[in-house]
């Protein structure tokens, strides 16, 4: 299985189209979205090729294999550009005999996880600072974010496959990987 990881993409079209291509679009089994699609915020800077509209018609064109989160910069009205549902707080994703909890990050974090059992793995965004560890026996998972990254790190998402959780700057460069629960050979 093959799931692409991107949060925070804040409306950053040029940004999304760089990731889907890296990612190769037609090997995926399903792309999942934490958060912040479309609007930079109001703390935010205006992120490089902001343009939500083009962003919106460009991942509406995967939303047969959308699972998206709502982040706390998105709105109501953003799911009429959307054609895939992104107003959940969080998901639930299987995959591989692991329970994946989907959520943005702005409800839940690391810090302050909803109930999850041992093998679990949480997954959020809105940090924009990328992570691939356990903690209590729990997986914790963020991309990082695409268009607007934190703490000196660069533009970043996700991708699982074959069992190993990487985090992928936009350059290509794995710079967290992580393997869980003995699925990786």
């Amino acid at each position: 299985m093959k799931i692409l990881f991107v949060s925070d993409i804040h409306g950053s079209l040029p940004r999304v189209q760089t990731v889907f291509a890296a990612a190769e679009p037609e090997t995926l089994d399903a792309v999942v979205v934490l958060g912040d699609i479309l609007y930079h915020g109001p703390r935010n800077p205006l992120p490089e090729g902001y343009d939500p509209k083009s962003t919106a018609a460009f991942l509406n064109m995967y939303r047969d294999r959308i699972i998206a989160v709502r982040g706390n910069c998105d709105s109501e009205v953003d799911q009429t550009l959307l054609q895939f549902p992104m107003r959940t707080d969080y998901s639930w994703l299987f995959i591989d005999g692991m329970r994946l909890f989907l959520t943005h990050g702005h409800l839940w974090s690391e810090t302050d996880m909803p109930p999850l059992c041992e093998g679990d793995v949480f997954v959020y965004g809105h940090t924009h600072v990328p992570r691939a560890h356990v903690v209590n026996g729990i997986g914790v998972w963020n991309p990082g974010s695409i268009s607007l990254p934190k703490e000196g790190n660069e533009p970043s998402y996700g991708l699982f496959e074959d069992g190993i959780f990487r985090v992928i700057t936009l350059a290509g460069e794995v710079v967290l990987e992580r393997c869980l629960y003995g699925l990786c050979a």
